[in-house]
C-alpha cells in the first residue's frame, strides 16, 4: 500500500520513466527524475531521524520540492501534513504544536514566519543565510544516495493528515489511512473523471489543499499523466497564460476563481478549447455562475463536493451528464442519505443534513475525541451540510446548518440568496450574512461588482426583490472591493462578519 510505490515508482516499472510527470518552474520533470529526487529527499528525512508514523510538515510553495518531498515522506512510511504558505507566525505555531512534526520543510516564503514561531531544525529549500540548526535541503539532496527502499505500509496504517479549512474554528487534522488515496483514485479519478495517460491537469488551488494536490500530483500519476504546478499566487491572468502555453486538458477549479476568470476583460478572447473538462469543488457553484461559464468558455464543468473528512469527492456530476445547480449522484462505492434531526432519511425534496458512507471516511479528528464521535461512525460521515435529493437521485447543496438564518420565524439559507444575486450580470462575488437589527436577524448582502460597472447597491437590491420572496430579500446591499477568503479560497464568513 505504499503510496509512492503505486503512484510514482510504478510508472518506471511500466516503462513511463521518460514521460512528463510535473511541469513547474519553467521545466518539465519526468517520472524518473521525480522518483530519484523523492528517493534522495527520503534519505535526507531518514538521516534527520524521521521514522515510520512520524509527521512531516510541508510549508512549501507549489513546485517540484513540494511534490517530491510529499512522495519522499510517504515512501519511508511517514505521515504527511501540509499548510498554506501565507499564514502568520501565530498560525504556524499552532500547526507546530498540533502536529508535533519530526521534520518541517520550509522555503523562502515561510522561513521567516516559522522562525518567528520559534521553529528549530528546519529543512530549508532555496538559497540564503541559515541560522545554526537549520539545514539546506538542496545541499543535502546533492549528497544523498540514489535508491531508497519503500516502507511496507499496511492499508490501515495512518498515512495522510488532511486539515479542515478552519472556517468554523481552528483547523483539525482528519486522519486517513493509506487506503484512502488509492480508493479515491479508483472511485473518482477513474470512475468519474476517467483520467487518461494523455491528460495534463492544471490546478487553481494550491497544492496544500488536498483537492488540488490529489488531482494535480497524485491521481494523474496513477495513469501516467502530467500535472502543472506554479509557485505564484493564482490569478485569472496567470491561468490564461498557463492554459495558452501548456494546453492542459483538465482545469481543477473553484467557483470563486471561475467568477474571477469570467470577470476578466479578456475572458471572451481566451481559447480554452484544449480543456476537455473543468472540475469544480470547495464551495457551492451557483447555477447562474455555471451558466455564465458555459456561455463564455464552453467548457463542461463537472461539479462535485468532497471534504477532508471523506478524503476527496463523494458526490459528483458526470462528464456528459451535468445538471446546473446539482452536485449529481454518489461517486462509485459511496452512498448518501439526507436525514432529519433524528437520523431518519427524508423523502425526495426534503432538506436535512447529509450522511455519507464510503471507503475513504477518516478515522478521527486528531486530538478531538468528542467531535470525532459526533462526526464519524465507522465508514459513515455525519456532515454539517444541508442537502436535498430530487426524484432522480441527484443531490443539491442547501448551505451549512450553522449558517442558517431565522428571518421572520422562517429558516433561510444564505446560499439561496447568494445564488440569485450572482445571476446579476455585474455581480462577480457575493455573500449574505445575518445582521441583528432592532433585536431581529435580517439578511445583508455583501457584493463585489465587475470592474467598470456603473450599477449601484440599489440596482442590486432591486434585482433581488424581483426574484426573491419577501423574507429572503436582503435588507441592505454593501458594495465591497473584495470578499475575505480562507487559505483554500473559500469565503471567510467569520472575517466578513468582523468587518460588517
Amino acid at each position: 500500500m505504499n503510496l509512492t510505490s503505486f503512484f510514482l515508482d510504478r510508472n518506471l516499472e511500466l516503462g513511463r520513466g521518460e514521460r512528463t510527470a510535473l511541469i513547474t518552474g519553467g521545466r518539465e520533470w519526468t517520472y524518473r527524475e521525480l522518483s530519484v529526487l523523492a528517493d534522495r529527499i527520503g534519505a535526507v528525512l531518514l538521516e534527520h531521524g524521521v521514522r515510520r508514523g512520524d509527521r512531516v510538515l510541508l510549508a512549501l510553495s507549489d513546485g517540484v520540492e513540494f511534490v517530491a518531498s510529499w512522495y519522499a515522506a510517504q515512501k519511508i512510511g511517514a505521515v504527511t501534513a501540509e499548510v498554506y504558505t501565507f499564514l502568520t507566525p501565530k498560525d504556524y505555531r499552532y500547526f507546530l504544536d498540533y502536529t508535533r512534526a519530526r521534520a518541517v520543510l520550509v522555503d523562502a516564503t515561510t522561513l521567516g514566519p516559522f522562525r518567528e514561531a520559534g521553529a528549530t531544525g528546519l529543512l530549508v529549500t532555496g538559497t540564503g543565510d541559515l541560522r545554526p540548526g537549520e539545514h539546506p535541503l538542496w545541499t543535502l539532496i546533492e549528497r544523498a544516495p540514489d535508491g531508497l527502499a519503500a516502507a511496507d505500509v499496511a492499508d490501515d496504517d495512518v498515512a495522510v493528515w488532511k486539515f479542515t479549512t478552519g472556517s468554523t474554528g481552528a483547523p483539525k487534522a482528519c486522519v486517513h489511512p493509506a487506503r484512502s488515496p488509492l480508493r479515491s483514485f479508483e472511485a473518482y479519478a477513474r470512475g468519474v473523471l476517467d483520467l487518461r495517460a494523455d491528460d495534463v491537469v492544471l490546478g487553481v488551488p494550491k497544492l496544500f489543499f488536498g483537492y488540488a494536490r490529489d488531482l494535480v500530483a497524485m491521481f494523474p500519476y496513477g495513469v501516467g499523466a502530467a500535472g502543472i504546478a506554479f509557485a505564484e499566487r493564482t490569478t485569472p491572468e496567470l491561468l490564461f497564460e498557463l492554459i495558452a502555453e501548456h494546453r492542459p486538458t483538465i482545469l481543477v477549479n473553484v467557483p470563486t476563481m471561475m467568477s474571477a476568470m469570467l470577470a476578466h476583460p479578456s475572458a471572451r478572447e481566451q481559447d480554452l478549447s484544449c480543456l476537455r473538462l473543468c472540475t469544480s469543488a470547495g464551495e457551492a457553484l451557483p447555477a447562474e455562475l455555471h451558466r455564465k461559464w458555459d456561455e463564455t468558455f464552453g467548457v463542461e464543468v463537472v461539479d462535485g463536493i468532497g471534504s477532508s473528512e471523506a478524503y476527496h469527492i463523494y458526490l459528483s456530476n458526470r462528464p456528459g451528464d451535468v445538471r446546473r445547480g446539482s452536485l449529481g449522484t454518489p461517486v462509485p462505492g459511496y452512498t448518501a442519505r439526507v436525514v432529519d434531526e433524528s437520523g431518519a432519511e427524508l423523502p425526495a425534496g426534503g432538506i436535512g443534513t447529509l450522511e455519507v458512507s464510503g471507503p475513504t471516511i477518516a478515522r478521527e479528528y486528531h486530538g478531538d475525541p468528542e467531535k470525532s464521535a459526533a462526526t464519524f461512525a465507522g465508514n459513515t460521515l455525519r456532515s454539517a451540510d444541508l442537502f436535498s435529493r430530487d426524484a432522480d437521485g441527484r443531490f443539491s447543496h442547501r448551505g451549512r446548518a450553522d449558517d442558517l438564518l431565522k428571518v421572520g420565524g422562517i429558516w433561510v439559507a444564505p446560499s439561496e440568496i447568494e445564488h440569485v444575486l450572482i445571476g446579476h450580470p455585474d455581480v462577480v462575488e457575493c455573500a449574505v450574512l445575518g445582521v441583528e437589527t432592532g433585536g431581529l436577524i435580517v439578511p445583508h448582502a455583501y457584493v463585489v461588482l465587475r470592474t467598470g460597472s456603473t450599477v449601484d447597491a440599489g440596482d442590486v437590491l432591486a434585482y433581488a426583490m424581483e426574484r426573491l420572496a419577501g423574507h429572503k430579500r436582503p435588507r441592505e446591499v454593501h458594495l465591497l472591493g473584495e470578499l475575505p477568503k480562507t487559505a483554500n479560497g473559500k469565503l471567510d464568513r467569520r472575517a466578513l462578519r468582523s468587518r460588517s
